[in-house]
């Protein structure tokens, strides 16, 4: 099993905002430095999130670090014209020497509306189209290229031409079939956010996924899956990391409150027992993950980037107890496939 560390850059105003983007990379070298496979940066573009440019983020962590790849999670393309996303990109991927990787999803939140008139009749319409000009601008010199949501294109050039070709693109998935559909179609791998509710929403969209693999022409064996977790906490005993795990999730149940959403898991037991949230013994751990890879068949698993109220001491020695008990007993029991190398 591989492992990423992926932030949405949540903004509370206890720090500042420069000091909040200088937290995000030092934990991205300090993933890198325990032995993460790879470090995601989302993309939203509305509070408590200031993650609104994710190649700029990673361009930065890019100079920080030589060997951890480095994801999108997610690139939101039903918001962005994809010459433009292209361009970013294909730059990204010289400037981290090929260690880049996308996952692209069509995004959620009410601001997208007001600020980019997207909307939820057209968002799937927009993410497909999107992702099949970026596709052909990866892959092609010249495009020619006609559709509903930006000017067309007649023997259109786009510089720098790529590193890495092809670039890998993962599509995030959480509740729709959409964009399971179209990562189905093209052969792509799919990672399921697995973050808000019980197992098994995200199981059906997964078996989907296979199924439509198949339809598709693809080898099952080829399927690459990915998948998220809602927190994580590791201590040497259970009671240890749920005392101090406590506050830190009643923390969250109020901000759902304040912001008017209804909890899933209304207690941090029910969480333990009925989300992904990761929050006990390393063994414990090891077998919830076990698990949800029995459902889901991953290869791949993120976990929060953030100290997410930890201290930074209890952060750091839960992450290190992560990659020095957790993830190396995943690594053996769970196979999975090598990701792309880059350069360096």
């Amino acid at each position: 099993m591989k492992f990423l560390a992926i932030t949405l850059i949540a903004y509370d105003h206890s720090k500042s905002t420069t000091q909040r983007f200088r937290e995000v990379v030092e934990n991205a070298v300090l993933a890198e430095e325990l032995g993460f496979d790879g470090f995601g940066v989302g993309e939203r573009h509305e509070r408590p999130f200031i993650s609104s440019s994710p190649p700029v983020v990673l361009s930065h962590i890019a100079a920080r670090t030589s060997r951890i790849r480095l994801f999108t999670a997610v690139t939101t393309l039903s918001l962005l014209d994809p010459v433009r996303a292209y361009e970013d990109y294909a730059t990204l991927d010289h400037l981290s020497e090929g260690r880049l990787e996308l996952i692209i999803g069509k995004g959620n939140g009410a601001a997208q509306a007001q600020l980019f008139h997207v909307t939820a009749e057209d968002q799937w319409d927009r993410n497909r189209e999107g992702y099949e000009l970026f596709r052909r601008l990866w892959r092609e010199d010249k495009v020619t290229w006609e559709g509903r949501f930006r000017p067309s294109l007649t023997e259109a050039e786009t510089w720098p031409r790529p590193l890495q070709q092809p670039i890998r693109v993962w599509h995030g998935s959480a509740t729709s079939k959409e964009s399971v559909d179209l990562a189905a179609r093209y052969g792509d791998p799919l990672f399921s956010a697995n973050v808000t509710n019980p197992i098994e929403p995200y199981a059906e969209l997964i078996d989907y996924y296979r199924e439509r693999w198949a339809h598709h022409g693809h080898d099952p064996a080829d399927a690459l899956i990915g998948a998220g977790s809602a927190g994580y906490y590791a201590a040497r005993t259970s009671q240890e990391a749920v005392e101090t795990y406590r506050p830190i999730y009643e923390a969250r149940l109020e901000t759902f409150r304040r912001y008017g959403l209804p909890p899933v898991f209304p207690t941090l037991e029910d969480a333990i027992e009925r989300s992904s949230i990761l929050v006990g013994s390393p063994q414990q751990i090891i077998d919830k993950i076990h698990r949800y890879h029995e459902r889901f068949g991953h290869e791949v698993m993120h976990l929060h980037a953030d100290a997410d109220g930890l201290t930074d001491k209890q952060h750091r020695a839960a992450l290190e107890l992560f990659q020095g008990e957790i993830a190396p007993a995943l690594r053996k029991e769970i196979p999975s496939r090598p990701f792309p190398e880059g350069l360096s």
